[in-house]
């Protein structure tokens, strides 16, 4: 995504879908990571199912953003000590209030907010599901971070929350430039014209009209996912984000990078139930050498390169 120029931070985000596939655990332990290099403030943006700040061996705080959408206090005064220096933490929402129950005008605020937290980078865990909340906050970030598993529901869970953001992202384009009628009529039309995948769509809109190609290359031309595979098992596992690679390339037309994998570790379990903060409790642990390793390949841009 462009950067906003009233942006005092880098925002992100990482989704998957469906939960199970340690979303919480990788970005907690990128958090830890990345504030040996910088100030972060992690946001765990599950309204109704926050859990955290037990990756980081914290009790449930008393404030949360239940706070911010219903008592209207400050986001930057709802942020609380993780006990990990450059480390902060805005728990998510406390109660009923789910993705589905923020109001437009909220989530703008909620947006806006973000954008101007006094710090280096913001780190948003998403809620499970593809509500348009849900998506949104994923494609306010700079870098969109998808975690996935070795198991087949995963990916195709995966395959199914790229295609709710894609799709969003070019409503949102063509409803900026004039040409909403255009994208959902053509859609709609798919079948007619042969479009069987989004990648087809973008081509056919493309030859629509030189002014359209134009607004499709610039507008996506920074649109790119960046893949974590985590819980792998042996190295056909490790394989699999190479083919995630390839998924969104044939069906979506997008470029991702394969940040990294984060192998199955006992420990990883251990350190929850024990509520430590793996990375804390691990410094040395495999898992974590891994976790340092994806970090370095989100802030270079770099990916692994895995060979059969």
């Amino acid at each position: 995504m462009k950067k906003d120029p009233t942006r005092k931070c880098e925002i992100w985000a990482v989704g998957g879908g469906k939960g199970g596939v340690g979303k919480s655990f990788v970005l907690s332990s990128i958090g830890m990571s990345l504030a040996q290099k910088g100030k972060v403030v992690m946001v765990d943006a599950d309204l109704g199912g926050a859990n955290l700040h037990n990756f980081l061996g914290l009790s449930r705080p008393s404030l949360s953003l239940t706070d911010f959408f219903e008592r209207k206090i400050m986001l930057s005064d709802l942020i609380v000590d993780s006990g990990i220096a450059n480390l902060g933490l805005l728990t998510g929402a406390i109660g009923s209030i789910g993705a589905e129950g923020i109001k437009h005008s909220q989530k703008n605020k909620f947006f806006n907010h973000i954008k101007k937290l006094d710090t280096d980078y913001v780190l948003i865990d998403l809620g499970a599901g593809t509500h348009f909340n849900t998506i949104d906050t994923f494609l306010l970030a700079e870098k969109m971070i998808i975690v996935i598993t070795p198991e087949i529901i995963s990916i195709e869970n995966m395959y199914n929350f790229l295609r709710n953001v894609f799709f969003r992202r070019l409503g949102v384009i063509f409803t900026e430039h004039g040409y909403r009628d255009l994208i959902m009529s053509t859609w709609q039309r798919r079948a007619e014209y042969s479009i069987n995948n989004f990648k087809q769509l973008v081509d056919f809109l493309r030859q629509q009209s030189t002014e359209i190609a134009g607004i499709i290359n610039s507008e996506l031309s920074d649109f790119k996912v960046h893949i974590i595979l985590n819980q792998a098992r042996n190295n056909q596992d490790i394989m699999i984000g190479n083919s995630v690679k390839s998924i969104c390339l044939k069906f979506f037309g997008i470029h991702s990078l394969y940040s990294g994998y984060v192998e199955y570790d006992e420990l990883v379990s251990r350190s929850v139930n024990q509520r430590q903060a793996y990375m804390k409790a691990y410094p040395l642990g495999r898992c974590a050498r891994e976790i340092e390793r994806i970090t370095g390949n989100l802030l270079s841009g770099r990916q692994v390169s895995i060979i059969k």
